[in-house]
């Protein structure tokens, strides 16, 4: 790429910024999916089913929210790997040119294609996710009535914020325009032919 031809936007954020502002996707994403589970599945929801299910338990009920933080923690890894292995299918070096890593100080995990890819791909990769963790099983959950899956898609969902974020950040991009991964920040540079 000749950069004579390209003019170079960065749309990024730092982290803390992002976790800020994908809480404006949280709302609309509750909104979207408890309203009609809730309308489909309404038993579902009262003190007598919540009272059932404790008795139905018992004593496993204790052991619950470290099973949560377990299906969290891995769900961040495969999280992580879907954004790096869609990419990755896009990239003249493959997974060669995914990095993944932490950033500690926000405990928020991150994927970074070192490569510049077309708009669509990157797109792709950045709502795979979302797509996969959280929507389907979430449609799935509600189309069956299981509160289990339903709830895993809803909180997979609402941890895709980020990469919604950043596909709300892309919305004037045109379908010509490469897209690369900012190395540091939660965002991207945007190169469009002049």
């Amino acid at each position: 790429m000749k950069e004579a031809t390209y003019t170079k936007t960065e749309l990024t954020l730092t982290a803390a910024e992002a976790n800020v502002q994908a809480l404006v996707f949280m709302l609309p994403i509750l909104v979207l999916y408890l309203v009609p589970y809730v309308l489909l599945w309404p038993e579902q929801i009262s003190l007598k089913a919540i009272e059932s299910f404790v008795l139905a338990h018992g004593v496993q009920v204790l052991f619950y929210p470290f099973l949560m933080l377990l299906v969290f923690v891995a769900g961040a890894v495969v999280h992580e790997l879907l954004h790096g292995l869609t990419w990755a299918l896009f990239c003249k070096n493959g997974v060669k040119s995914i990095k993944y890593g932490v950033h500690w100080r926000y405990l928020t995990p991150y994927c970074h294609c070192q490569e510049m890819l077309p708009l669509r791909p990157y797109i792709l990769g950045g709502i795979m996710p979302g797509l996969v963790m959280g929507l389907v099983p979430a449609l799935w959950g509600m189309a069956t009535g299981n509160l289990l899956l339903f709830l895993f898609g809803l909180f997979f969902s609402i941890a895709a914020s980020g990469g919604l974020l950043v596909l709300w950040m892309l919305r004037r991009a045109k379908s010509s325009d490469l897209v690369q991964d900012h190395p540091e920040k939660m965002g991207c540079y945007v190169f469009s032919r002049k």
